[in-house]
């Protein structure tokens, strides 16, 4: 396939262009692992949210923002200009505290310097690549414009669906089983959603036009992870139209779209953890140095860990220079299609 000139270099060698990466070779950290045996899984599974994670910050955020910051569905019955605009102007101060929040603390007053950063290299500046000549002015552009708005329309519609009876309710006290378990359900569903959504992205047509504008970001900071084309937006939050099947209550949809979204911010900061100063060991893991592969050599880990769907299909790299190997090879082969 005909890709533009906007991908990552691959031939660079792994072990000399890290300022950190955790242990190498990245193991296994699905679930699904059989191997591992089904104490281990569970033990993962409640490491993955407990005693804190961001995931656990954000199921707490979605139902503050369900109670206290979100329309009744008797005002979403019908579209109003006041309603709209208060979800969104809620979203855009969301994005910019948990974004601006990260960029301010890590990258602008560097309270913890380059420690736990993968890439201690800068951003770009004066590069016409980005929109504004500025990677940060670019990826904040593409966050708000589009990518606020998107997330906006898709929880709008939602609101006024479940409102008018075209999307099925469950509330805690029918089925408390299944409230709860929506928590855990989502965060899988939407890994192997955006594996494939992603898969598409990696076809010519749609990198050259839509996919190219994110990894313009070969080196990420918390504003890339929003930082998208429209219609890249449009099929990464579109893992929200299962609500659409399955019976859930506005707060498993708000929840599902906030850590789509926040989680995004997070998972880009390009630290493996936010620690309280350059010389704590105390902190919350945020970064993921199995996407930040991808960001560096593109034809690999298109989803996330906790599925191994890079495994099953071919295309995992645990970040050693084998891994990166097999890489080139498989790029350079869908090159030439």
């Amino acid at each position: 396939m005909a890709l533009d000139d906007t991908k990552p270099d691959v031939t660079l060698p792994v072990k000399s262009t890290w300022n950190y990466h955790p242990n190498l070779p990245l193991q296994d950290r699905s679930l699904f692992n059989l191997k591992r045996g089904p104490l281990e899984g569970l033990k993962l599974l409640w490491n993955s949210w407990l005693p804190i994670s961001d995931r656990l910050i954000v199921v707490g955020m979605s139902f503050l923002t369900w109670y206290y910051l979100s329309p009744s569905l008797e005002t979403t019955r019908t579209f109003s200009f006041d309603w709209i605009a208060a979800v969104y102007l809620r979203n855009l101060a969301l994005i910019v505290l948990v974004a601006g929040g990260m960029h301010l603390y890590l990258y602008t007053f560097k309270m913890q310097g380059n420690r736990l950063r993968y890439d201690a290299r800068p951003f770009h500046k004066k590069n016409a690549l980005f929109t504004f000549n500025s990677q940060f002015l670019d990826n904040v552009f593409w966050s708000i414009a589009s990518g606020v708005t998107i997330w906006t329309a898709y929880e709008v519609i939602g609101l006024w669906a479940y409102a008018n009876g075209y999307m099925p309710m469950l509330d805690f006290a029918t089925h408390p089983v299944w409230f709860v378990l929506w928590f855990v359900f989502l965060p899988f569903y939407g890994v192997v959603h955006f594996y494939w959504i992603h898969r598409l992205l990696h076809w010519g047509p749609l990198y050259n036009y839509a996919h190219s504008l994110h990894h313009r970001n070969v080196n990420v900071g918390p504003w890339s992870g929003m930082s998208m084309h429209p219609i890249e937006h449009i099929g990464y939050l579109s893992s929200v139209l299962i609500h659409v099947v399955l019976a859930s209550h506005p707060i498993h949809f708000i929840f599902h779209l906030q850590q789509k979204v926040l989680l995004a911010v997070s998972s880009h900061a390009g630290y493996e953890s936010v620690t309280a100063g350059e010389d704590s060991d105390a902190g919350l893991k945020v970064g993921d140095f199995f996407h930040q592969l991808h960001h560096r050599y593109f034809e690999c880990n298109y989803g996330e860990p906790e599925v191994p769907c890079d495994k099953w299909f071919g295309t995992f790299h645990d970040g050693s220079e084998e891994a990166t190997a097999r890489t080139r090879v498989r790029t350079k082969e869908m090159r030439k299609k």
